[in-house]
């Protein structure tokens, strides 16, 4: 199990996660369509799946997971994920 702790907090990279893809026209998401699953396994895989994908484009992926209060909400926004990518690296 891989964790990280910052001020007290821990963030699980080991939980279950879900990368999504929001549906696209003209590299913009398309709010009337849902989205859908790209990949599944850790928390840390989506990351560094979603990390692989290209700069411009990952406004169109989230991740689910488990949230894990106060660091990890249970839908993790593209600038979200970034972050914990940079928290991941740091630890």
């Amino acid at each position: 199990m891989r964790d990280a702790s910052v001020a007290g907090s821990k963030v699980d990279f080991s939980a279950l996660a879900v990368l999504h893809k929001w549906p696209s026209l003209a590299n913009q998401r398309r709010p009337d369509r849902d989205t859908y699953q790209v990949s599944e396994g850790t928390l840390d895989q989506c990351i560094s799946a979603f990390m692989g994908k290209p700069a411009a484009t990952r406004h169109l992926y989230e991740i689910h997971t488990t949230a894990q209060p106060p660091l990890v909400t249970g839908v993790l926004s593209p600038e979200h994920v970034a972050e914990l990518s940079r928290l991941r690296e740091y630890l």
